[in-house]
């Protein structure tokens, strides 16, 4: 892209912020008589985490072949998406482009520190309209790919980055569900660039409450300085680093959850009160029926827990791949409210 200024992007006093420092930023050894943190000497948790998460980047790291400077952990991927608003919006003055439908959390953390929203909407087929957000000035584009929730892969994500003179944020927490390469191995072409992943997802850790940013290593900067001192509790780092550590566990869970996807958007097809199924890159199907509402609300009765998206896709429901025992009792349970209402 073009030349890049990084500090006409930062709000000025996230630039000249002086951080917090730790008791874990003066000393980083494991080993000692600590009396420094003001912590009970009594307890196997007594003491407080890692703020760095040193062991869970190295694993990061060496997982994905990205340097340690470029990685940044959060407490979930929201804790992101709020971080990129305080650092680079100054409230009530600079704006920030979204393309709907996507992920909600963008606009409620946008509003919560007073950012304008523009609103970019995806076109029928759920791309991205890149003509019409090039066309508006703002700090930061969020771009959420695979989406959610039309489970499509975006294109034409490169022309952003290299066209668009804010910050771009991609969005990556259904990667793993398809056969795209993923933008962090961009980093160094694109110095705008945000790449945001989780462990909620395939890595089957939403308890946890871990994210993870890629970027520039100066972007990663001023997310370490401007982040809470203890934003990722030894807990849920012990927790990312056991899930790394088994793979073969991992890609068998993958692979069976990419199987049912298959089986059950096949499955949906045959049902006549399901009118589409769009296609999925992601761990859910976006599935048009023929009335979501009363559809989402029998299921409901039934145990059946889905996600009614009509307020953003007109009569769909998001229905997330279960396991195989899962899918089999939902579309059981399909059946039989289309037999009891033909």
């Amino acid at each position: 892209m073009k030349h890049f200024d990084l500090q006409q992007l930062v709000r000025p006093n996230i630039w000249a912020l002086k951080p917090y420092s730790s008791a874990r930023d003066e000393f980083t050894g494991d080993k000692g008589i600590f009396l420094d943190a003001n912590e009970n000497p009594f307890g196997k948790k007594n003491r407080y985490p890692d703020p760095h998460q040193r062991m869970l980047k190295r694993a990061l790291s060496e997982r994905n072949h990205i340097p340690v400077e470029n990685i940044f952990i959060g407490n979930g991927s929201d804790e992101v998406i709020d971080l990129v608003y305080r650092i680079f919006c100054e409230p009530a003055r600079d704006r920030v482009i979204l393309c709907p439908p996507t992920y909600g959390m963008y606009e409620v953390s946008a509003n919560i520190n007073n950012v304008e929203v523009i609103h970019v909407p995806l076109t029928d087929d759920f791309e991205l309209n890149i003509d019409e957000i090039l066309s508006h000035d703002a700090r930061c584009l969020f771009v959420c790919s695979p989406n959610n929730p039309s489970g499509n892969r975006l294109r034409n994500v490169e022309r952003l980055l290299e066209e668009f003179r804010g910050i771009v944020v991609v969005d990556e927490a259904y990667i793993d569900f398809c056969d795209d390469r993923s933008f962090r191995e961009q980093l160094s072409q694109y110095p705008n660039l945000i790449v945001m992943q989780t462990f909620s997802k395939a890595w089957a850790l939403a308890s946890a409450r871990v994210g993870v940013a890629y970027a520039s290593a100066d972007i990663i900067g001023l997310m370490d300085r401007t982040k809470p001192p203890y934003n990722v509790s030894a807990f849920n780092q012990e927790e990312a680093l056991k899930a790394l550590s088994k793979t073969e566990k991992h890609q068998y869970r993958l692979d069976l959850i990419l199987q049912e996807r298959v089986l059950l958007e096949k499955e949906l097809t045959q049902l006549s009160l399901v009118h589409r199924v769009f296609p999925s890159d992601a761990n859910f199907l976006l599935v048009e029926v023929t009335d979501a509402n009363a559809i989402y609300n029998y299921l409901v009765t039934k145990k059946v827990i889905t996600r009614n998206r009509s307020s953003v896709v007109r009569n769909c429901l998001r229905i997330t791949v279960g396991t195989p025992a899962e899918n089999r009792i939902l579309l059981k349970e399909l059946q039989d409210y289309h037999n009891q209402t033909r």
